[in-house]
């Protein structure tokens, strides 16, 4: 099927690949970008954190907002996904609970921002009611930029009608994208087989890549995160792992720690965050008791950003 696209004009910004901007290396700090708990904290925008080790994060700016949501359906900024492309570096966020919009804007620092964007990347689909924790992986075979996130479509895998809360039935859906100013037509990217949410993609120690997504059926209850290999953020994917998080979390994200990979989770009833470590992607070992997140905090990223640009976040 020939590829349609949907443009979005973003004025005089340009956003090409820098090529000077170096490789992240593993001295750099990770960054946590956040929201906080709560509808206020959801309007509240962009927070950041910094940590040396990847487990004891300091609050950067004084725990204040960094970029106030000013698009889409509601205004909100929530599952902030912080990434870089050569020296720009691009944020995405869910700007609704209900809608067919995601949030972007970019910056040089991680303070100043760019006009934001409220890209329509489900306006094409009849149904759509969401379109929750937006996320992006360069596709090596394309060289293209994969947006995914999760939407439930009325009417679509009627499978599982009814197996999430408020009649929600989540399927990944994914789009592409060379220059942030055109997009392709969405289509499904990732069905389970179950409603499933907060997709994420993670490379193993041994360099393989993995998709890491959570189960989202409350009845039965599951609330988990499981993990499938990858042969290409487009797949095919492998088949699931076990639950290998605790139920009843979400958003997990991801980073390399020397030898070993270690997956975040919000574990949101109990307002506290937990981790799981692995170095072969069977053996998850709970280092939760090592964690020191801001308070509140909630579904994030973290992405390794040059100790100047950290240091110069006053």
């Amino acid at each position: 099927m020939k590829r349609r696209d949907f443009t979005l004009g973003l004025g005089a910004l340009t956003l090409a690949a820098c090529a000077t901007g170096r490789a992240p290396r593993d001295d750099d700090p990770l960054v946590f970008a956040y929201f906080t708990t709560g509808k206020q904290g959801e309007a509240a925008g962009l927070k950041l954190a910094a940590s040396d080790d990847g487990f004891a994060f300091r609050t950067l700016a004084g725990g204040r907002s960094l970029l106030l949501p000013q698009v889409g359906e509601r205004k909100l900024l929530r599952d902030p996904f912080l990434f870089r492309d050569g020296d720009i570096f691009h944020l995405l966020w869910t700007t609704a609970w209900e809608g067919v919009t995601i949030g972007h804007a970019t910056s040089r620092d991680l303070v100043h921002w760019s006009n934001q964007q409220a890209i329509p990347v489900m306006g094409a689909v009849p149904g759509t009611r969401n379109c929750w924790a937006p996320e992006a992986i360069r596709d090596p075979a394309t060289g293209r930029y994969l947006l995914f996130w999760s939407s439930t479509v009325a009417g679509r895998f009627p499978e599982t009608a009814g197996t999430s809360e408020s009649d929600y039935n989540h399927r990944l859906w994914q789009c592409s994208t060379a220059d942030f100013r055109s997009f392709s037509q969405p289509r499904p990217l990732y069905d389970p087989g179950f409603s499933v949410i907060d997709g994420t993609f993670a490379h193993a120690p041994d360099g393989s890549l993995h998709l890491i997504v959570k189960d989202e059926t409350v009845t039965p209850p599951r609330k988990w995160l499981r993990a499938a290999r990858a042969d290409s953020p487009t797949g095919p994917f492998g088949p699931l792992s076990p639950p290998f998080s605790p139920a009843w979390v979400e958003g997990p994200m991801t980073a390399r720690i020397s030898d070993a990979l270690i997956c975040y989770y919000d574990v949101y009833k109990d307002g506290r965050w937990g981790a799981k470590m692995t170095r072969d992607m069977a053996r998850w070992d709970d280092v939760s008791a090592r964690l020191a997140l801001p308070p509140g905090a909630r579904h994030g990223s973290l992405l390794r950003v040059p100790r100047a640009v950290v240091d110069a976040i006053a």
